[in-house]
């Protein structure tokens, strides 16, 4: 096992990575920018090491910063969290050049499954259904216009090598795409350095399904169940939960046989997400594979009671995987709110600040994973999210009323946050009975105009 553990990340997932490596008797490593020092995960880890200023470009994008700092404190392995370096093949090689373990896929992996239009084709290969659309990427908006007549309007835009909800554009006609597709490429240019697009049909009505695989380095793979993340605004998750209302046993095996699959195809190991569109026939498409632990993973630890953090950890040290696929069992059902420091009242516009109340109920199925306290000074210079908050109860209803009551009794001030906003939507009909699609909240709780969510 590892002796000492550079988390490459701020914010609640550092502090996540930390907490799991204390329990793995594991000395860890913070990296901060300037904007951080004060940083929550700055307080928590055995040592901290500024790699830049505020801006991301200059510090947790910083590659060179980071590798240094692991070679200077002597970290014999690296954790990327989600975001940031997680996904780009380049950091990855590079630590491995340096001697030291990246917890993560291999490089070769993260490339096969981050060109998105590239891991398409692997997946139709392996026998897993796709949404239909381009064969790879696309040269321009003329070869996008004929493939969006093949496949009739409406059609969506997407980066190649991105995720997160950027570089995606949905396209009704011809008279739109060469714009679209223009400002879409700018886009992906700009948050991922690669402009390359693909083509999907776009399919309304659907839901976001998504299945949690672990995948060891001695050819064993397991999936943990799926996770419900139709909830969105803009592409951009606000509510998972697991296991989806709409998926049945069956249905379950299916697309975690599946899931195992693709993860096989793209020679995947350690912790994976595969990301499934579901209709309401039960037909499910293959839509992309994220190569790094997942925001939501949470609500799949609290319904199998599998530490996902800690077995990513163990799989990179070369450790098989301590679970068979009979032995993993799904109780319960667990919900997770991504809270956000942002201005319900105003669109979700973002709401820095000191924050100089933060207090959350505490009790039996409820977990608070946090990069913030009372006394930290939320920034604009980085992702509004700064908590989950995650509930588990016997059954779905009971799972919502904990979550209400959790919400109601969180003490929050200094900031605004979306709370309010996440009370709606627990409290929404259509949420309760389960009816939700990834057009729930434009249709049921639009958020007011000029959000910057």
């Amino acid at each position: 096992m590892f002796d000492k553990i550079l988390v490459a990340n701020r914010g609640e997932i550092a502090c996540r990575i930390i907490e799991g490596c204390r329990e793995l008797g594991i000395a860890t490593v913070a990296v901060y920018s300037e904007a951080d020092r004060d940083g929550l995960h700055v307080r928590m880890a055995d040592e901290a090491i500024c790699i830049g200023a505020a801006p991301n470009t200059s510090s947790y994008l910083n590659a060179a910063n980071i590798l240094s700092a692991a070679v200077i404190t002597g970290a014999d392995a690296i954790h990327p969290g989600y975001g940031n370096l997680s996904e780009d093949r380049n950091f990855a090689e590079a630590v491995e050049g340096c001697k030291i373990t990246f917890i993560g896929p291999s490089a070769d992996a993260i490339a096969r499954v981050g060109d998105k239009a590239a891991a398409r084709k692997t997946m139709r290969d392996a026998g897993v259904p796709v949404v239909p659309g381009s064969e790879s990427s696309i040269k321009d908006a003329d070869e996008a216009r004929d493939i969006a007549r093949d496949l009739n309007y409406p059609v969506m835009v997407k980066a190649a090598g991105g995720g997160g909800g950027r570089g995606i554009r949905i396209i009704h006609n011809d008279d739109q795409m060469r714009e679209v597709v223009s400002q879409a490429a700018s886009e992906a240019k700009s948050a991922f350095g690669n402009g390359e697009l693909y083509v999907e049909k776009y399919m309304e009505d659907l839901r976001h399904v998504e299945v949690q695989i672990l995948a060891d380095k001695h050819g064993n793979c397991v999936h943990l169940g799926e996770r419900e993340c139709s909830i969105q605004h803009r592409h951009q998750k606000l509510l998972e939960e697991a296991p989806c209302s709409a998926v049945s046993s069956s249905l379950r095996r299916r697309m975690g046989e599946a899931a195992v699959r693709a993860a096989e195809a793209a020679e995947y190991t350690n912790a994976g997400t595969v990301e499934f569109l579901l209709d309401q026939r039960g037909r499910f498409y293959f839509i992309e594979m994220n190569a790094r632990v997942q925001v939501e993973h949470p609500v799949t630890e609290m319904l199998t009671g599998i530490d996902i953090v800690r077995e990513q950890i163990r799989i990179a040290a070369g450790r098989k995987l301590r679970h068979e696929q009979g032995g993993i069992w799904f109780n319960g059902h667990a919900i997770e709110c991504r809270i956000l420091a942002a201005d319900g009242e105003k669109g979700f516009m973002p709401s820095p600040g000191t924050i100089s109340r933060w207090e959350f109920p505490s009790g039996p199925g409820i977990r608070v994973d946090s990069g913030v306290a009372a006394g930290s000074v939320v920034s604009t210079h980085y992702d509004p999210m700064i908590a989950k908050v995650i509930c588990w109860d016997e059954d779905r209803p009971s799972a919502i009323e904990r979550m209400r009551a959790t919400l109601r009794g969180a003490r929050i001030e200094g900031i605004k946050t979306t709370i309010p906003y996440h009370l709606r939507i627990l409290g929404n009909a259509y949420f309760r009975s389960g009816d939700v699609t990834t057009q729930f909240i434009q249709r049921r709780l639009p958020i007011p105009q000029g959000g910057s969510l």
